[in-house]
C-alpha cells in the first residue's frame, strides 16, 4: 500500500505553520508498514485541491488530508474531496450535537452557526469523533482508494491518527508488522549506512531503514510475520548483530532520548548530577528537567555565560581564563569540578565555547569543550558543531549526555 499525505492549508504554503502533521503520520504510517510516496501541500483553494486531490487518486492507495475541515469559509477539504469521488455530503446530527456540547460544556460560550459546516460529512463513511477538538474526521473507500481526513490542529491530528485511524489500518493489513529503532549517537549517517548498504539492499523481511534526525541517527527494523510474536523473533538476530557490529554508539532500542536514558541510569545507580553552562545557555539543565522525576537525580545548574560570572558564581580562577582562554579544555574541566562541589553532586558538567557568530582567534566557530567531573576520574571532550548555532548548542549537550552514559556503563567517555 503507498500513501500520499495531503495537507491542507495557505498557512503551510507561506511558512507561517510548520507541518508537523505530515512529519508525525509518516513516522506512524512507517510503524504500520505503509510506503508514503508524497507529501503535497495545497492552499485553501477548491481548484487547486481539486487538482491535487485528482493526482492523488490517480497514484496512491491511501490518502490522507489534513487541515480544512473546521468552521470557516476556506475549510473546503470535505466537499472538494465528495466531489472528486463523486459522494454526497449528509448532516450527521451526532456530531452536530458533540460539537454543541463541546462550547457549551468546554469553552463556555454561545456557539456561532458556522460550527455546524463540521457536521456535515461523506455519506457512507466511517465517522471519527474528534474528542480533542470539534471538526470530526473520517474515512471511506471509493474507486479502491482509501480516504483519511484528520483535521489540521497539530495535537486533535496526532490524537485522531492514535486512537481512531491507526486501528483502523491495522485492520487492513494481514498479520502482524512490528518495528524496533536502534538509536545511535556519535556517528554520522554515511558512516553508519555505508558498511550496511549492500545487506540494506537485500534484506526483505526484516528491512533495515536508516535516518538521521536532530544529530543522531536511527537504524529501524521492521518485520511482517502472522504474529507479533513471530516478528520479534525474526528481527532478534538482526537487533542483536547491528549493536555488536555498532558497538557503543548504540545507546538504546526503542529509547525515548538520550537524556532519558542518562536519567534512568542515574536513578538506578542512585546517583545525581549539576551543570555549568556557558555556550548551551541551560540547554543540558532544560533537557534533564524536561524529564518527569527529574529532581531525583538532577541536583541544579548554573548558566555562567558571561567571563567573569565563571569567577564570581563558580569560583574558576580568573588566573586561568587569562593563561588558557575561556574556551579551553581546563575552564571546562574546572567549570564541572567546581559545579559538582557546589550542588554537592556526583557529577559535574563543564560547557564552553563558541557558538558565534565570531572565533576567539585561537579557535573557529562551533569548538566546544565539555567536561565531565566524578569523585574518581574526570574527562574532556573537544568538539566542532560548524556554524550554526543551534546545532552548536544541541550537539554540545549531547555530548555531555553521552559522557554521563558512556561513563556509567563503563564505556570509553572521552573518545567516540
Amino acid at each position: 500500500m503507498i500513501a500520499e499525505i495531503l495537507s491542507v492549508g495557505t498557512e503551510l504554503l507561506l511558512g507561517n505553520t510548520v507541518n508537523t502533521d505530515a512529519r508525525d503520520i509518516s513516522e506512524y504510517l512507517s510503524a504500520l508498514g505503509i510506503d508514503v510516496g508524497w507529501h503535497t501541500v495545497v492552499g485553501d483553494n477548491p481548484g487547486r485541491l481539486t487538482d491535487a486531490v485528482n493526482i492523488a487518486k490517480s497514484r496512491a492507495d491511501l490518502i490522507i488530508t489534513t487541515g480544512g475541515l473546521g468552521p470557516t469559509c476556506d475549510d473546503l477539504t470535505k466537499q472538494v474531496l465528495a466531489a472528486a469521488f463523486g459522494i454526497e455530503l449528509y448532516f450527521d446530527e451526532t456530531e452536530a450535537e458533540r460539537i454543541r456540547g463541546y462550547f457549551s460544556r468546554r469553552i463556555g460560550r454561545p456557539m456561532t452557526e458556522n460550527n455546524l459546516q463540521q457536521a456535515w460529512l461523506p455519506v457512507g463513511c466511517t465517522v471519527f469523533s474528534n474528542l480533542w477538538g470539534t471538526a470530526p474526521g473520517c474515512t471511506f473507500e471509493k474507486d479502491g482508494v482509501r480516504v483519511i481526513m484528520l483535521p489540521g490542529p497539530p495535537r486533535e491530528c496526532r490524537a485522531m491518527f492514535e486512537n481512531c485511524a491507526m486501528p483502523y489500518l491495522r485492520t487492513l493489513g494481514e498479520g502482524e508488522i512490528v518495528s524496533h529503532n536502534l538509536r545511535i549517537f556519535g556517528r554520522g549517517e554515511s558512516e553508519v549506512e555505508f558498511p550496511l548498504r549492500e545487506r540494506m539492499n537485500a534484506m526483505r523481511n526484516p528491512t533495515l531503514a536508516p535516518y538521521a534526525k536532530e544529530g543522531e541517527m536511527f537504524l529501524r527494523v521492521t518485520a511482517k510475520a502472522a504474529t507479533r510474536e513471530e516478528a520479534e523473533r525474526m528481527m532478534e538476530p538482526v537487533i542483536a548483530e547491528l549493536r555488536e557490529s555498532l558497538g557503543a554508539v548504540v545507546y538504546g532500542v526503542d529509547a525515548t532520548s538520550l537524556e532519558a536514558v542518562v536519567s534512568d541510569l542515574l536513578r538506578e545507580k542512585g546517583l545525581t548530577l549539576a551543570a555549568a553552562e556557558s555556550c548551551t545557555g541551560g540547554l543540558l539543565s532544560k533537557r534533564m528537567t524536561d524529564l518527569p522525576g527529574a529532581s531525583e537525580v538532577f541536583r541544579g545548574g548554573a548558566v555562567v555565560y558571561a567571563t567573569d560570572s565563571k569567577t564570581s558564581l563558580l569560583g574558576v580562577p580568573a588566573a586561568l581564563i587569562e593563561e588558557k582562554g575561556v574556551v579551553s579544555r581546563e575552564v571546562a574541566l574546572s567549570l564541572a569540578e567546581n559545579v559538582r562541589a557546589v550542588f554537592s553532586a556526583d557529577f559535574g558538567v563543564g560547557i564552553t565555547g563558541l557558538a558565534g557568530p565570531d572565533g576567539d582567534g585561537v579557535h573557529p566557530v562551533g569548538t566546544v569543550f565539555v567536561a565531565l567531573a566524578a569523585a574518581d576520574d574526570s574527562f574532556v571532550r573537544e568538539i566542532h558543531g560548524g556554524r550554526d548555532r543551534d546545532r552548536i548548542r544541541t550537539m554540545a549537550a549531547s555530548h555531555a549526555l553521552d559522557m554521563l552514559r558512556r561513563y556509567m556503563t563503563g564505556l570509553p567517555v572521552e573518545k567516540i
